[in-house]
């Protein structure tokens, strides 16, 4: 079993450390507010007091943070990753930030001796419980092949899908599917219910249907009931949509449903709702259809 160490331990960053926990694997960890990972350190994890600290302990060190500032915060500075990093330790950047930025990061670990790969995933916290959460990974070859058991313990699907960066731009490509895809589910759902339907009979027939991809089937009930705690919000979800509006610009790839959710997604921000999760563009829509919400 590895010594691991983990920088990021918010709802999906915690939930792997708990799988990696369980698979045996010895886990020291880090996270700005340390009462969120209380419950971590009783299932057994090492708490460490700074990102230098976790580097330090660790042969294999994992981050899982919101945006590229945040990364940006635990790698660098006198008590960050990179001051703990020497030659044979590996950094997996599990958070989704714009490639052009993990490529630079990459520059700063080779320099400190260290390899890196950059290690975005597609699912949920309940997909991720259910053992069947997927990876993409970019990097060198040679570092895959080296943290390709422990990746294997977090999700079954593993993808070695090229060079830094690239495993970032296929998280991108996904995650702006599932923004689209919650539109048009509540799209629907607001359609059947205007026309008499109930709200829990029409989410129960496409639930059921050809339309009901993995994400609609687990988000598409939170527009019957949201989760206590949003498992992706609407701040984390917009990130990512202007990531991919500013690679498609760059690319010269239209996105046209990209940006018309992206729309919905300011909305919600601007009624305040930024912090529910993003299924929350149902409200929107409901609002500005004439339906009481929730």
């Amino acid at each position: 079993m590895a010594h691991l160490g983990y920088v990021g331990l918010g709802t999906m960053g915690g939930q792997m450390v708990k799988r990696l926990l369980d698979k045996g694997h010895t886990v020291t960890g880090y996270n700005r507010t340390r009462s969120k990972a209380e419950w971590l350190v009783q299932a057994g994890m090492h708490w460490a007091g700074t990102p230098r600290e976790v580097a330090t302990s660790a042969d294999v060190i994992f981050t899982m943070l919101a945006n590229s500032k945040a990364v940006k915060a635990v790698v660098e500075g006198p008590d960050g990753i990179l001051a703990g990093l020497a030659p044979g330790k590996l950094l997996i950047d599990m958070s989704t930030i714009s490639p052009a930025a993990n490529r630079e990061m990459a520059e700063l670990v080779a320099k400190a001796g260290a390899q890196m790969l950059d290690a975005p995933v597609s699912g949920s916290v309940i997909t991720l419980q259910q053992g069947k959460l997927s990876v993409m990974v970019g990097g060198s070859k040679e570092a895959f092949e080296r943290a390709l058991p422990v990746l294997q313990d977090i999700g079954p699907k593993v993808t070695h899908v090229g060079d830094h960066g690239l495993a970032l731009v296929l998280k991108i490509a996904t995650n702006l599917s599932l923004a689209v895809q919650m539109l048009a589910f509540s799209e629907g759902v607001l359609l059947a219910e205007k026309s008499g339907i109930r709200r829990e009979t029409a989410v129960d027939v496409l639930l059921h249907s050809v339309i009901a991809s993995p994400m609609v089937q687990y988000r598409g009930p939170f527009v019957l009931k949201m989760p206590d705690e949003a498992w992706f919000n609407v701040d984390m979800m917009q990130k990512d949509m202007n990531l991919a509006i500013e690679m498609g610009e760059r690319l010269g790839v239209p996105l046209p449903t990209t940006t018309l959710t992206n729309t919905f997604l300011t909305a919600a921000r601007g009624m305040g709702l930024n912090a529910q999760d993003f299924a929350v563009l149902f409200d929107v829509l409901a609002e500005m259809s004439g339906v009481e919400p929730r």
